[in-house]
């Protein structure tokens, strides 16, 4: 479910000439303010019982979920009222977080490298930076019915696939199946968009399909479903990109960027609570957005934990060297219209020091 996010992301980059105004979060899960503020690239100012608090609009890239965690923690803990600000935190528009960004109606919102792509350079190119890395390894792959034969790439052949019909999905799956010796032409791709993994696969609509394992893959072993699974990062280095990250508007980090280290220290703090105690933290989500399910939640929360910073120096970090991997990546298959430059979409220099 998770994922759909890339698809509106990918469709954002080609629409960015569209009206940007009267954006509206319909058919989302109403939590928190479902219509994202036009408060403004520098923020605005609210009276609160605490005094002046700057205002922030961060974006969520779909319904909440346990890649949130830090936001709501921050927010709960007051964090952010720590740092002077007042955040709100607000469902995606139909044409996605980056879009949103990008016009300046929402400071911060939530995307992924990958889907980035087409957003960092040439004509489509928008003013969005990364500014944090949310979890510091890709824990994305491929999940099947276990014992089909899919545990390994090759296994794909001859078998059904729920593709987005993306170019960077299906030329990555590609890779992994003729890197493993298998023909990605025997691959049955079935266009879907599936929402619920475990009964797609129950039922056989499909016979594999790309998650992310922290929410897909938990839910699947709550739920009793035996699978087998690879993940991209194993298969192929430059595929341990960043997904997914905190992106900023780049007018809002250059005329007011105390506050993007402000906000960035708070959202820091948030997700370092969640790395020592993810059941208060899972608590604390589920409070916020009580229509998710505890258990999977929990479950997940408890998966992230050591994942959020991982083997990183400090949470939210980006090495320069795998961002541009993955994007000279993109670069030689000649996926994008334009090349990406080395360095191009992210930046450390907002996070604490």
């Amino acid at each position: 479910m998770i994922r759909q996010c890339w698809i509106a992301a990918a469709v954002a980059a080609a629409v960015i000439g569209m009206n940007l105004t009267g954006c509206s979060a319909g058919g989302r899960a109403e939590q928190d303010e479902t219509q994202p503020g036009g408060t403004g690239l520098a923020g605005s100012e609210t009276d609160t019982e605490s005094g002046s608090l700057k205002e922030i609009t961060f974006v969520l890239d779909w319904t909440p979920n346990t890649n949130h965690t830090g936001l709501y923690v921050a927010r709960e803990k007051g964090y952010f009222k720590e740092e002077g600000l007042d955040v709100k935190i607000v469902q995606p528009p139909e044409d996605g977080a980056v879009v949103l960004v990008a016009s300046g109606k929402a400071q911060f919102g939530m995307s992924f490298q990958d889907s980035l792509a087409p957003a960092v350079a040439g004509e489509s190119a928008m003013p969005v930076t990364a500014v944090a890395a949310v979890i510091q390894h890709n824990t994305s792959g491929i999940v099947s019915r276990k014992g089909e034969g899919m545990d390994r790439p090759k296994g794909m052949e001859g078998k059904t696939y729920a593709t987005w019909e993306m170019p960077i999905e299906k030329a990555m799956v590609k890779n992994v199946v003729e890197s493993d010796g298998g023909d990605f032409g025997k691959v049955k791709l079935v266009p879907s968009t599936v929402t619920d993994e475990v009964s797609a696969l129950r039922t056989k609509s499909v016979d594999s399909i790309w998650i992310f394992y922290a929410w897909a893959g938990v839910k699947m072993e709550l739920e009793g479903l035996d699978t087998d699974y690879f993940a991209f990062a194993d298969l192929n280095p430059a595929f341990d990109y960043y997904t997914p990250v905190i992106i900023a508007n780049n007018s809002f980090l250059e005329t007011d960027g105390e506050t993007a280290r402000a906000f960035l220290r708070a959202v820091s703090r948030g997700y370092e609570d969640a790395v020592k105690n993810p059941r208060e933290a899972a608590e604390i989500l589920c409070a916020a957005a009580p229509e998710l399910d505890p258990e999977l939640a929990a479950a997940s929360q408890e998966y992230l934990a050591d994942k959020y910073q991982a083997d990183a120096a400090q949470w939210g970090y980006i090495d320069p060297a795998r961002w541009n991997a993955f994007y000279g990546w993109l670069n030689e298959n000649q996926l994008l219209d334009t090349q990406i430059p080395e360095n191009a979409g992210f930046s450390n220099d907002y996070l604490p020091q």
